[in-house]
C-alpha cells in the first residue's frame, strides 16, 4: 500500500509548492521513500527542485483536464510501490477542473480500493487571503467527504484568526474535526531575518539541507532552528 498526497488549494500564491517541498523533505527525514509530481500548468515550482527528482506532467488543455495526460499520472500513482509516498502538487488554475474530474470518475476511491491511502493537503494563510483559502478548504471538505485532509497553517502573511479566533475554533474546523488527519502549524518568522532567509531558499529551489550547507553562519542557525521546529511537529503525525 502506498500513500498518495494531493496538494490542492484554489487560491494562488499561498505556498502550495512550498508545502509540497516541505512535505517531501519531512517524509524523507522520517525515513520514507518519496516520489514527486508537479501538474501546475503555469508555475511548475515543485519540479524546479532538482534535488527531489520531481516529474512534471501537464494535465491541463486550456481550462479542461487533458484526460490522456491525467491517465498517465493516474497509472503511475496506481502502480506506486508499497510504502512509498507520492506527492502531487497541483496549480490553482486546475483546482476546479481537477476536482470535478476526480469526483466525476470516483478516482480517489478507486485508488483506495487498490489499497492505497489518499490524503488531501490544503494551505490556509493569514492576512487578506484568509477567507479565500478557507473557502478552498471548504470545497474539498464538501466535495470529497471520504478523503482525510491535512491543513497547513501558514502565518507568513499574517495571523490566522477571524475576529481574534484561532483556526482551531473556526466553524469549518469545529464542524469537520473528524475529517482532519492533522494540522501542520508552520513556525512564525521575523520577515526581516528568517523570513528573508526562507524566501531566498525557496526562490533558489533548494532543500533545507543544501541551503544550510551554503548559508552564512547566522542564516544557517536560523534555518536550522526553523527546520527543527517544523520537523518536531511534523514528526508527531502518523503518515502511514
Amino acid at each position: 500500500m502506498a500513500t498518495i498526497h494531493f496538494i490542492l488549494q484554489g487560491k494562488g500564491g499561498v505556498g502550495k509548492s512550498m508545502i509540497a517541498a516541505l512535505l517531501c523533505q519531512g517524509l524523507a527525514a522520517l525515513g520514507h521513500d518519496v516520489r514527486g509530481y508537479d501538474t501546475d500548468p503555469v508555475n511548475a515550482t515543485f519540479a524546479a527542485y532538482r534535488e527531489f527528482n520531481v516529474s512534471s506532467i501537464d494535465i491541463m488543455r486550456g481550462e479542461d483536464i487533458d484526460k490522456r495526460s491525467f491517465d498517465t499520472l493516474l497509472n503511475e500513482l496506481s502502480e506506486t510501490p508499497e510504502g512509498v509516498h507520492a506527492i502531487v502538487d497541483n496549480g490553482a488554475s486546475s483546482f476546479i477542473a481537477l476536482g470535478s474530474y476526480l469526483a466525476e470518475y470516483d478516482i480517489l476511491n478507486g485508488l483506495r480500493e487498490m489499497g492505497h491511502m489518499v490524503f488531501f493537503h490544503s494551505v490556509v494563510v493569514g492576512g487578506q487571503a484568509l477567507g479565500d483559502t478557507v473557502q478552498g478548504l471548504s470545497k474539498l471538505l464538501r466535495n470529497f467527504p471520504n478523503i482525510p485532509i491535512v491543513a497547513w497553517l501558514n502565518p507568513y502573511f499574517g495571523e490566522i484568526r477571524m475576529n481574534g479566533t484561532p483556526f482551531e475554533e473556526f466553524r469549518i474546523y469545529q464542524e469537520n474535526r473528524e475529517r482532519f488527519r492533522a494540522l501542520v502549524c508552520l513556525p512564525e518568522t521575523d520577515k526581516d531575518t528568517l523570513g528573508r532567509d526562507l524566501a531566498n531558499l525557496y526562490a533558489a529551489h533548494r532543500s533545507f539541507a543544501a541551503g544550510m550547507k551554503e548559508a552564512g553562519f547566522s542564516e544557517r542557525l536560523r534555518l536550522r532552528r526553523y527546520w527543527e521546529q517544523f520537523l518536531a511537529s511534523f514528526g508527531e503525525i502518523a503518515w502511514s
